[in-house]
């Protein structure tokens, strides 16, 4: 937009202790790397009392005071709380800092849904075909009724320092759940074990502001390519704060029945079974008897 309209600087509101400039000013740099940053929390040093008494003296409508120093981050896939009393980590978050989740101790009836994917995106809810936002926007709701989504943790900012967040992401724990059975049922082993270390740096990239690296570019291949067959539907109870799995179905499926049943049309050969064992463990065989040998 700034190209569109010849724009030459852009201005946040960060501090010079959050991950969120980095974010901003990495992928500006990426994206338009000749653009200017205006960052006056940050460059003039405000501290937040000082950034809350020059808003209110320029009658700028922000939805924070002394009273309620929070600082809050939202959007439809999640909330980000921190400052205040929170920032003494042996305070417990109160029922006031949530917003998109209900008390998950209340008594309520459970929800049971199920969401349905296509290589690995949801694109329905209980068989009604969705967008993505409006599946967010419906789990948000529906999960977040049932108090699905609380996080409090102490993180390792990329400046170095650590920080106390409660976080609320109700559709995006229901989302996740789901789809990381449906990859259970639909991924091959060693496909999803490595796939698990792709995620755990995917994330970190993100967290860290490269969202426009050629790393992540790259794994995004990666990841698109390994959710070819993650098709199917998860069914889900959300309740008392969880989102618990109790259906899987799929074309793709990778579990068989005769296979992995104890009863009667096994077709598994469990023959086979004793040789594949003595050979799996004849490695760690070797080594027990050499440092055996050496210690006597």
């Amino acid at each position: 937009r700034t190209i569109e309209f010849g724009g030459t600087a852009v201005s946040h509101g960060c501090t010079g202790k959050g991950n969120d400039q980095v974010r901003f000013e990495a992928g500006l740099s990426a994206l338009h790397p000749e653009l200017k940053v205006i960052a006056p929390a940050r460059d003039y040093a405000w501290t937040r009392d000082k950034a809350i008494a020059f808003a209110e003296e320029k009658g700028l409508p922000i939805d924070v005071s002394a009273k309620s120093p929070y600082s809050i981050d939202q959007n439809l896939w999640g909330r980000a709380v921190e400052t205040g009393f929170l920032e003494d980590v042996w305070n417990g978050p109160i029922e006031d800092v949530y917003d998109y989740t209900a008390d998950p101790a209340e008594p309520r009836e459970a929800d049971e849904v199920i969401i349905s994917f296509e290589a690995g995106v949801p694109v329905a809810i209980d068989g009604r075909k969705l967008t993505a936002f409006q599946i967010v926007a419906e789990l948000n709701k529906r999960a977040g009724a049932q108090g699905i989504g609380r996080i409090d943790m102490v993180e390792d900012r990329l400046v170095g320092i650590k920080s106390r967040e409660v976080y609320e992401a109700p559709a995006a724990i229901a989302l996740i759940t789901a789809h990381m059975e449906l990859e259970n049922v639909t991924v091959e082993r060693d496909l999803a074990r490595f796939k698990r270390s792709v995620d755990q740096r995917w994330g970190e990239l993100v967290y860290d502001g490269l969202w426009f690296s050629p790393l992540k570019d790259s794994l995004d291949a990666f990841i698109d390519d390994a959710q070819k067959h993650v098709t199917g539907d998860i069914r889900m109870t959300l309740h008392a704060g969880r989102a618990v799995v109790t259906g899987r179905r799929s074309g793709s499926s990778l579990y068989s029945y005769d296979l992995a049943t104890y009863d009667t049309g096994d077709t598994f050969d469990q023959s086979l079974a004793k040789g594949f064992v003595e050979l799996w463990s004849l490695p760690s065989k070797i080594a027990a008897m050499r440092d055996r040998d050496q210690a006597i």
